[in-house]
């Protein structure tokens, strides 16, 4: 294969087991307050005292990445279930400007890791247990996830569903960023966690992605950070399933597959800039305080579901 080695049968069938457990656990964690809890905050913290400390020594996730990404995401997760659940938070205006912000931060720590490894010079080698090659494709990579944060609009527009779920819906953030995004962060994953790409590069941005436009349309990011909150915690209980089992999944390490998926992902963030900046021409709004895609079909059918 062209991105990863050739694979069993089997290492495709587990990606659908994969991704049709984030999609059910993450549906348990959005219709349940309950289920939310435990499996944010309970379970989190049990897993920091009692776990984590003797499952990630001198494995691939026992980094500061792993660490930031697992609790950054159980933060949005914690936060979002605030606002969603308590009137005091859904009705406020800066409580409501946390999730851009916390997505903006996972996006950076992404970013900052892009740029860590393009300047190691590594070629096809072991950095922090997985092969990595470092090369250009990081830089690009880089600056398509510094666009992708500049692209987040209406930072101020989040809402709450009428639905029993109550879910964090934000009208302003389009299928057209989404993509972008999806795209920008499987390269990301390609490029700095190339032996874990295959689920977390795959399966882990799939689930969030068709939640958002089937089963809970406009709640993108909570959907996001809940697989992303889920798949770390498996990830740092269950190291050896991603590094060592018969499951595990390795990357080609081609040159020319990471650079092509890093050029994709420059492309699409790109294409976001280039309509946002229009619509800011056209429409005269800042798109960091005001909702800029008013006009647009996605953003009216996400508000009509709108308390």
């Amino acid at each position: 294969m062209f991105l990863f080695q050739v694979q069993p049968w089997y290492n495709w069938l587990m990606l659908l087991v994969i991704f049709g457990l984030l999609i059910l656990l993450n549906e348990i964690s959005r219709r349940s307050q309950k289920g939310g809890f435990f499996l944010f905050v309970i379970l989190p913290l049990v897993l920091t005292i009692f776990v984590w400390p003797k499952t990630t020594k001198n494995t691939s996730v026992d980094d500061w990445f792993h660490y930031a990404k697992v609790y950054s995401s159980l933060a949005g997760c914690i936060g979002f279930w605030a606002i969603r659940n308590f009137k005091v938070l859904n009705t406020n205006k800066w409580a409501l400007s946390f999730p851009p912000l916390i997505l903006a931060v996972n996006i950076m720590e992404a970013v900052v890791r892009d740029f860590q490894v393009g300047g190691l010079g590594l070629v096809n080698q072991a950095f922090e247990g997985m092969a990595t090659t470092s090369g250009i494709w990081n830089y690009m990579n880089g600056i398509a996830g510094i666009l992708n944060i500049i692209t987040i609009t209406g930072w101020f527009g989040i809402c709450i569903s009428r639905k029993k779920s109550k879910d964090m819906l934000w009208p302003d953030m389009c299928w057209f960023w989404i993509v972008a995004y999806d795209i920008w962060n499987f390269a990301y994953t390609y490029n700095c966690l190339a032996d874990h790409a295959w689920y977390c590069g795959i399966a882990l941005l799939l689930a969030p992605t068709v939640a958002a436009f089937t089963l809970s349309k406009g709640a993108w990011l909570q959907h996001r950070a809940h697989t992303l909150a889920l798949w770390c915690m498996f990830a740092m209980t269950m190291p050896s399933f991603i590094d060592q089992s018969k499951f595990a999944v390795h990357s080609s390490q081609n040159p020319h597959a990471l650079f092509l998926v890093s050029l994709l992902a420059l492309v699409a963030n790109i294409a976001v800039l280039v309509f946002m900046v229009y619509k800011i021409i056209k429409t005269h709004r800042n798109p960091y305080k005001a909702e800029l895609y008013t006009d647009l079909a996605c953003y009216k059918t996400i508000k009509a579901e709108a308390v």
